[in-house]
């Protein structure tokens, strides 16, 4: 079985300690992007009409890429068993989608609004991912779910 780990900031112990549930026989590929993920980017500008200057600027592509390298570094020596690392390149839900072209699995953490239950727990990067996968997809709570109370109550 080949297994795709996405690893991002703040999520990526989650996905690790999923992995170790797989089984020891799998063929596992640690990917990162060097992309920042669309929560620190701020809300896009063209849904409200007007351009506003992203929340964090983006890093320059070789520090991006340093940073990322050192993430899969950091998942690699915390997974303790064989792994091949790559940085993915271009626009990191199409490229997370690319690389799961051959793979039996995907694991990746939800990274949007933990405090509740719902659809806002992925950014849209992540759910674009989730909906285009090819392969099965495991989606991991980074910390402990919310209660089932955060849910809303049903429109009438």
């Amino acid at each position: 079985m080949k297994i795709i780990a996405l690893i991002a900031p703040a999520t990526w112990p989650a996905v690790v300690a999923a992995i170790h549930d797989l089984g020891d026989d799998a063929e596992i590929d640690l990917v990162a992007t060097a992309e920042p993920p669309a929560a620190l980017l701020g809300p896009p500008g063209a849904l409200l009409g007007r351009a506003h200057p992203p929340a964090v600027a983006p890093a320059p592509p070789a520090l991006a890429e340093s940073a990322a390298r050192d993430l899969l570094d950091q998942a690699a020596a915390a997974l303790g068993a064989p792994a091949r690392c790559q940085v993915l390149p271009g626009p990191a839900e199409r490229a997370v989608v690319q690389a799961c072209a051959d793979a039996d699995w995907l694991v990746l953490a939800r990274d949007g609004d933990r405090s509740r239950l719902g659809p806002a727990s992925l950014s849209p990067q992540t759910r674009f991912i989730v909906d285009h996968a090819p392969c099965t997809v495991e989606l991991v709570w980074p910390s402990a779910p919310p209660a089932l109370s955060t849910i809303p109550a049903p429109r009438h």
